[in-house]
């Protein structure tokens, strides 16, 4: 039981496990995102994006873990009508390729890079969520000048952990783990990330159920446990002082995987905003009342009016 609470309280969305059956590749078995999905190839990667909206500003969505492109949905929906909106599936999800490497930040930052040089994007202002708001403080420090601004939600990334800390979540959090939760578990995980959980929810749990059907699950499993020991070996604490782009960090004010309860039972998303104060040159940080860690999802609303106000600030 302790285990299982360490793995709930890890500071990123859960995910389900299955056993795998032979059958179509995971991009084949889930479900049709909200918007249409356009692909391209980055050196022998297959990168699956969502375009929508033709706005002088670009905003670049990079989901969480165990999470794709079509988490950006409802956020896409009312921002592309001013923005040019894209949201990538990072390699290892949705419906991208998923390559044996390891899922660090950096390695995220360069796909992403490669991805921006590719399409030619301008304007650009980064938009990063749980694990990818700790690959967007990667991509804002090391390619500085792709990137107008930031704005991370609930990320990973400023709290840290000890070298005990990080053993204990690698050693716990293992591919075995992930392949064999239970549908009970995942939709107990998928609670956790709200706090009070939408209904349509439900089609990301579908999903989660369904892709244990699929051929490339396996991979997709490894990449999960791969990008969690990334996370923790490639660490963006020191690199928030390099931060010089304006920065907006927004968390939902009932956040239970960020900090981890587990590890860190007196810090509060408060304190983590603090960190965010401290360490960040020129930041704005928001919460966001009555919403959990998913916070874009649980409230669209609030966080497209905070993404907006802050992309035309121009003091």
């Amino acid at each position: 039981m302790k285990q299982l609470k360490l793995v709930l309280l890890l500071t990123l969305i859960s995910t389900p496990i299955f056993s795998q059956q032979e059958s179509k590749p995971m991009k084949e078995v889930l479900s049709e995102y909200k918007f249409e999905t356009k692909s391209l190839t980055l050196d022998s990667l297959d990168i699956s994006y969502v375009k929508e909206g033709n706005g002088n500003k670009t905003l670049l969505f990079l989901h969480g873990l165990s999470s794709n492109s079509d988490a950006w949905s409802k956020n896409i929906e009312t921002l592309s009508k001013n923005y040019t909106c894209i949201a990538l599936d990072l390699p290892g999800y949705g419906k991208s390729s998923k390559p044996k490497v390891d899922y660090t930040p950096t390695f995220f930052a360069d796909v992403v890079y490669q991805f921006l040089q590719k399409l030619k994007l301008k304007n650009v202002v980064l938009v990063g969520h749980s694990m990818g708001g700790q690959a967007s403080i990667k991509i804002a420090v090391q390619y500085p000048e792709v990137i107008d601004k930031l704005i991370l939600v609930a990320p990973a990334g400023l709290e840290q952990f000890t070298k005990t800390e990080g053993d204990m979540i690698r050693n716990i959090y293992t591919s075995e783990m992930v392949k064999y939760t239970t549908d009970e578990q995942i939709r107990k995980n998928y609670a956790l990330n709200f706090y009070k959980q939408p209904e349509d929810v439900s089609k990301m749990i579908e999903d989660r159920i369904n892709i244990k059907s699929s051929s490339d699950f396996d991979a997709h499993c490894e990449a999960i446990v791969k990008s969690v020991s990334g996370m923790i070996d490639d660490p963006v604490f020191e690199n928030l002082k390099d931060i010089n782009q304006k920065t907006l960090v927004i968390f939902g004010k009932n956040d239970m995987l960020i900090p981890n309860r587990y590890f860190h039972p007196t810090l509060s998303v408060e304190k983590i905003g603090e960190i965010a104060k401290e360490q960040i040159k020129s930041v704005i940080v928001e919460y966001i009342d009555e919403s959990g860690h998913f916070v874009q999802f649980e409230k669209p609303e609030g966080i497209n009016t905070l993404i907006n106000t802050f992309v035309n600030k121009t003091d």
